[in-house]
């Protein structure tokens, strides 16, 4: 009998907490995509918060963001977006931090190739698939990346470019590109690569992609929003974020 009452108070108060439950509209980088969706699952189970994330580009992102769209959360793919939104005065003060870094990776499809820098110099592919690197930090740091080894001139004509890192990365996964730059997260999990062949880039050939969350000014007064953001700091999400390639 008691213990039967100890377990109707439990599920009572947890009721009653859930029944105080939120949601939250995350903005979240395309190369964020999978670690954030086992990142939600776990937060929703424990909170009875609910997160709605959109994917895309964190250029896209910024301009939505100052046209009203209803993000009260920003998980970007760089740091100076989120401080340009900072500095307009878009965010809530003091709330943004790294919540990850990440590695770029030039990947192939298919499995027993070699990938590596002199892939890129050989040439023997017709597509090269990019992120746009004017709206996506990973292209951007494809092309620094393709400068630094001096074959702008090379490539450029066999460049494809995708409007966000999900697309470069699906123009390889389906054939239409025979290799591109994408982000080590999206296909690395726990320690290998998932599939294909790939070379992970060495971080001294393109900026570090430091990963910066903001809680946007629609956010302020959510719980859901603050709740999402302590637990992206804590050490259940610091496992997730790691086990896909991103260091903290």
């Amino acid at each position: 009998m008691k213990r039967r009452s100890i377990a109707l108070a439990l599920s009572l108060n947890l009721m009653v907490a859930f029944a105080w439950a939120d949601e939250v509209q995350v903005a979240v980088a395309a190369n964020f995509t999978a670690p954030v969706q086992a990142i939600a699952k776990d937060f929703e189970a424990a909170t009875g918060h609910k997160v709605v994330a959109s994917f895309g580009a964190t250029g896209q992102f910024y301009t939505q963001i100052k046209n009203g769209a209803p993000f009260q959360v920003f998980l970007a793919a760089d740091d100076e977006t989120p401080i340009k939104l900072e500095k307009e005065n878009e965010i809530v003060a003091g709330s943004r931090f790294t919540y990850a870094i990440g590695s770029l990776a030039l990947w192939s499809a298919k499995p027993g190739l070699t990938v590596d820098r002199d892939t890129l110099k050989k040439g023997d592919f017709q597509h090269l698939s990019i992120a746009n690197p004017k709206a996506a930090p990973y292209g951007l740091a494809a092309t620094q990346t393709i400068d630094k080894l001096g074959l702008t001139s090379a490539l450029q004509p066999r460049i494809v470019e995708g409007q966000n890192i999900t697309q470069a990365y699906q123009f390889v996964a389906t054939g239409n590109a025979e290799v591109g730059f994408v982000a080590l997260s999206q296909i690395y999990k726990d320690g290998k690569i998932g599939s294909g062949s790939a070379w992970i880039v060495p971080p001294g050939l393109y900026q570090p992609i430091r990963q910066d969350a903001v809680i946007l000014n629609k956010g302020k007064d959510n719980a859901a929003a603050k709740a999402f953001v302590e637990y992206l700091k804590g050490p259940k999400a610091a496992e997730v974020i790691k086990s896909y390639g991103y260091t903290l």
